[in-house]
């Protein structure tokens, strides 16, 4: 079965399981710099689960996944490379920290509940990939209903001529004919009242698409959702005792409904909603999840290096070696029993990573050693790799501020010089403190943008402006400050004019001059930095 790739036309030239390796990693490129290592290994990983797809169901069972275990510092990639192969095969994704199992006090919960969520996921992907096939019959569904609510059925023409719109009621009186219009009501005289009350509710159906209704208001049945509660106290969970309480109590678990009033436009969404829930099939949906999670799910195990380590536990925390043996199976392949049944995690790819500063893979028990057979190595990032992660990737750092900027209509540009100096305060800051890689890019560029995003918005518009019949608005001017009293003196923005097709424009221009003004101050501060970068 192909599946094509998210995204726009252009994008979706080759079906996944078509794309060589080579083209896989050509794909993460753009959203991940650098890392060519570890992209390597995921894309021979992926194209691997594909050849094994095509095999013989018998020899299909026997090849394992090769899981992943990834060694760098933070903030280098480890965690998007593995979210963007999940959105690019569209398997379920699960990042869980295996940290978590350490901490003190921890109950209620076990290393089965990855595989529970990782089921609960899928179901809602396969749900969403359902109601978008039958949106346009549930859209037609609920409209019908909702013109029932707005015009219920007469039992006679008369009832129907006779109805009268009152205000807050449900029955909408029609435009009454005219004297110019008595041909054409004689000509339907001999209507049956079936055919009537059909064109009646055709008028009332284009009244609502064409937006007409959107404010009236409908009385509808909705669930109500204030359902008594009540917990099972036992040592298994839920799953384990395989019991429905639904089935044993149907009287207390029952869909009660009430009354409640709400405009036309917001009893359309909810009728859509019920519509669809109505005509997707909850077995097939429960089914197909299943079978993709076996087939195609991935687990992110972050922090595997924080459980590494054999020294059994000296106080109330759970000892790392007992974690890691809890976490084997589920890597080794078992079954495991959820509520829509038993699930097993023979193919599921798990890829974990970690710093490994003061540990490393090899003080994993040799078990857990052994099921993570590729090992690749990040490297931490540079100048040049901080340039081009703020520039590069679709959804860069410097594209996301110009364009959130751009919706109040400002203009920003960044200088190649100043995006160089980000990056050179980015890599000192993270060679003098501590290292968390790309991250500390954001805390730059939110320093540096921090008199722009607060001043600008005023600085760019007038709020007395009107634009008149030719277009034109009024001067802009910096507007007056909203609090009276001493203030902070505020620098001045990097405006420059430029000349275009259309006029002049005002430009907003982030220069390498303006960047070292905004973070140098407090770089030179080491004992600052350390608490605000």
């Amino acid at each position: 079965m192909a599946i094509f790739l998210p995204g726009a036309a252009e994008d979706q030239a080759l079906a996944l399981d078509e794309m060589t390796p080579r083209e896989i990693v050509a794909e993460l490129d753009k959203y991940v710099v650098g890392q060519q290592a570890a992209k390597r290994a995921v894309a021979i990983a992926l194209r691997n689960r594909m050849r094994r797809q095509k095999l013989s169901p018998e020899l299909a069972d026997e090849i394992m996944p090769k899981n992943i275990i990834m060694i760098g510092p933070t903030g280098v990639g480890k965690t998007e490379i593995a979210r963007r192969l999940a959105k690019l095969t569209n398997s379920p994704f699960l990042k869980v920290e295996a940290s978590k199992f350490t901490e003190v006090g921890y109950v209620g919960r076990d290393v089965e509940s990855i595989v529970r969520d990782l089921v609960e996921i899928a179901i809602d992907m396969v749900r969403e990939e359902k109601m978008e096939e039958v949106e346009d019959k549930a859209e037609l569904a609920a409209e019908d209903r909702l013109i029932d609510l707005l015009l219920p059925p007469t039992p006679t023409a008369a009832t129907a001529a006779a109805a009268v719109h009152e205000p807050g009621s449900n029955v909408i009186q029609l435009p009454a004919a005219t004297p110019q219009d008595d041909s054409h009501s004689h000509s339907h005289s001999d209507d049956k009242p079936g055919d009537r009350e059909q064109r009646t509710r055709e008028k009332l159906r284009q009244q609502f698409r064409e937006g007409k209704l959107d404010e009236r208001t409908v009385e509808l049945d909705v669930r109500d959702r204030n359902q008594p509660s009540f917990e099972v106290i036992s040592n298994q969970g839920s799953e384990e005792m395989d019991i429905n309480l639904k089935d044993m109590l149907p009287g207390l678990f029952g869909q009660r409904t009430k009354k409640r009033k709400m405009r036309v436009a917001e009893a359309f969404d909810y009728l859509v909603q019920e519509e669809e829930n109505r005509l997707i099939d909850m077995d097939q949906v429960t089914r197909l999840a299943v079978e993709r999670v076996e087939d195609s799910g991935i687990v992110f195990l972050d922090e595997i290096d924080k459980i590494a380590g054999r020294e059994g536990g000296h106080g109330p925390d759970v000892s790392r070696e007992g974690v890691q043996r809890d976490i084997l199976p589920i890597v080794e392949g078992t079954t495991v029993s959820t509520k829509y049944g038993m699930v097993s995690t023979d193919h599921i790819l798990f890829i974990a990573a970690g710093a490994f500063h003061v540990s490393k893979p090899s003080d994993l028990i040799p078990e857990l050693q052994g099921r993570f057979p590729i090992r690749v190595e990040l490297n931490s990032l540079t100048v040049n790799d901080f340039i081009r992660i703020l520039t590069e990737p679709k959804s860069s750092l410097v594209k996301q501020s110009t364009a959130l900027l751009e919706t109040e209509g400002l203009k920003l540009e960044f200088t190649k010089e100043a995006i160089a100096e980000m990056a050179q305060f980015a890599f000192r800051v993270n060679e003098t403190t501590e290292n968390i890689g790309a991250r500390r890019l954001h805390t730059i560029l939110e320093r540096v943008l921090d008199e722009i995003s607060f001043q600008a918005p005023d600085l760019f518009k007038s709020p007395r402006a009107e634009i008149t019949e030719e277009g034109v608005v009024g001067e802009i001017h910096v507007s007056a400050p909203l609090t009276s009293g001493p203030q902070m003196p505020s620098p001045p923005l990097p405006v420059i004019e430029r000349q275009t097709a259309t006029g002049t424009e005002k430009v907003i221009v982030v220069d390498p001059e303006y960047v070292r003004q905004q973070v140098a101050s407090i770089v030179k501060d080491q004992d600052l930095s350390r608490y605000i970068l």
